[in-house]
């Protein structure tokens, strides 16, 4: 069985290699889709396979997918991302792969927003090329927050517009690991899986999870949304990239980050890694 990692040189694609090894597949096994090859380099030289594979050239895909059985499609960052999700879904389609997993986004279905809407239409083209596949609706990453806690190192305040909403974070290792038992057993065949952290917190917990790291008080300072895009306008974004991300607090106000059942802790394994953890590691990572 040959596995594809797409986007194997971000941060979670090479997390999930090393959670690939970790289960003992072998190295020769494993296939790193890339969009530069030289950035690949070290995962060459640990016998993984290396191929070009670029979501927004389809012209890259046909030759990646050659010989593959499964493949994990992590989820893009372009502004058109799903029309190169579609692509890849074609190409693996036309492949044959035998399944496809993908890292979708929390509650696609159930709470509307900009960025849930791409992962739905990316979900429904899955559906609709008719592949065996295996959905994980990623929560956050403890990790998105760490921009935030470093900059409250200097401001003491870390700034939203998500009211008093929770959020099921987990580390990237923790969905990597996921993702790897996806991959690798037939346990998640045909499943969409809505994952998170064991634990969900509030924006005050963050702000005192950060005061406890960073030895200062930290407080979080709630804005409205009109007041988010204004500042984040003012600070240098577009006035459409202010409104996603701006887009982004209103739906974890409306609970879309809310949700944690346990089931990332009982496909792992596991605990998830707390959030004092994933950020105190993320920190003395920067």
């Amino acid at each position: 069985m040959t596995l594809l990692v797409t986007a194997a040189t971000g941060h979670l694609g090479r997390l999930v290699v090393d959670a690939l090894l970790e289960r003992g597949v072998a190295a020769s096994d494993i296939v790193a889709g890339v969009r530069t090859l030289a950035k690949a380099d070290d995962l060459a030289a640990r016998g993984i396979g290396v191929v070009e594979l670029d979501y927004a050239r389809p012209d890259t895909l046909p030759a990646a997918f050659s010989g593959i059985t499964r493949v994990l499609l992590i989820s893009g960052t372009d502004a058109d991302r799903v029309s190169g999700h579609r692509s890849v879904i074609a190409a693996a389609a036309d492949a044959g792969v035998e399944r496809l997993v993908y890292t979708s986004a929390p509650r696609v279905d159930e709470v509307d927003y900009a960025l849930g809407a791409d992962h739905k239409a990316t979900e429904e083209a899955i559906a609709a090329a008719g592949l065996d596949a295996t959905i994980l609706r990623n929560n956050w990453y403890t990790e998105n927050y760490l921009d935030a806690v470093a900059r409250a190192a200097d401001t003491g305040e870390i700034v939203a517009a998500v009211g008093d909403a929770r959020v099921a974070s987990a580390s990237r290792a923790d969905y990597a690991a996921a993702a790897a038992v996806a991959l690798t057993t037939d346990d998640l065949a045909g499943r969409t899986l809505e994952l998170g952290g064991d634990a969900a917190w509030t924006y005050d917990e963050l702000a005192a999870t950060a005061s406890e790291l960073l030895g200062r008080p930290v407080v979080y300072t709630a804005v409205t949304i009109e007041q988010l895009a204004a500042g984040l306008q003012a600070a240098g974004l577009d006035a459409g990239t202010a409104a996603f991300v701006a887009g982004i607090d209103d739906a974890i106000a409306r609970g879309a980050l809310s949700q944690t059942d346990g089931t990332l802790a009982r496909i792992i394994g596991r605990p998830t890694t707390p959030l004092i953890d994933g950020l105190r590691t993320g920190l003395a990572a920067r």
